[in-house]
């Protein structure tokens, strides 16, 4: 890498932000499967879509059928999978997007490895936290019937840990209230940060 510099643009993370009058960000949410995430944070998007914000929304599932389709579900290649997927939110920031990310992303030092690639208040971790029993319940791809069974090894929640975040900037209990209730939630909480207008 001592032959690879960064090459310095004219126009800026600053002036992109300007032209979309938005504050760039990466909204991280984080939970065991079947916790909601990718529900809440596709229903985020449309409302932040419906105000004028520009968005862009990385889905663990999505980025698998391409990005990071070369990658298993060992810790080794799941770590890999988030470095990859905090380096392409990094450039939508740069880009002056507001990024949501819907991923399990079980262990705390891959959501830290990617909050210390953006600067101060570009990373909010959303923690959508449902019980593991509510999640099972759910099972909407019926991946915990599997893991179960044993047909799925190292799955988070039944035989690999999670590791909840400590400190969420935002904390969603996800456990029967209406999808419509979080987003308002949600909306409400970044407004109190001053992260959206």
């Amino acid at each position: 890498m001592n032959n690879v510099v960064w090459h310095q643009h004219v126009v800026s993370k600053q002036s992109r932000s300007q032209l979309k009058e938005q504050k760039p960000l990466v909204l991280w949410f984080t939970g065991l499967s079947g916790a909601g995430k990718s529900t809440l944070a596709g229903a985020l998007e449309q409302a932040l879509a419906a105000e004028g914000k520009h968005t862009y929304l990385l889905d663990g599932d999505n980025v698998r059928h391409g990005l990071c389709g070369d990658l298993g579900f060992d810790d080794a290649a799941r770590q890999e999978n988030i470095r990859r997927v905090g380096e392409v939110a990094k450039l939508m920031v740069d880009a002056g997007l507001i990024v949501l990310t819907a991923f399990i992303s079980p262990f705390r030092a891959e959501r830290d490895l990617v909050r210390n690639l953006l600067g101060a208040d570009e990373f909010v971790e959303v923690f959508v936290d449902a019980p593991l029993a509510v999640c099972e319940e759910r099972d909407p791809k019926g991946l915990y019937k599997k893991a179960r069974a044993g047909e799925i090894r190292k799955f988070t929640g039944i035989d690999s840990a999670y590791e909840a975040p400590e400190q969420p900037e935002i904390h969603l209990l996800n456990a029967g209230k209406p999808v419509a209730v979080l987003v308002d939630e949600l909306l409400t909480a970044l407004r109190l940060r001053g992260l959206i207008d």
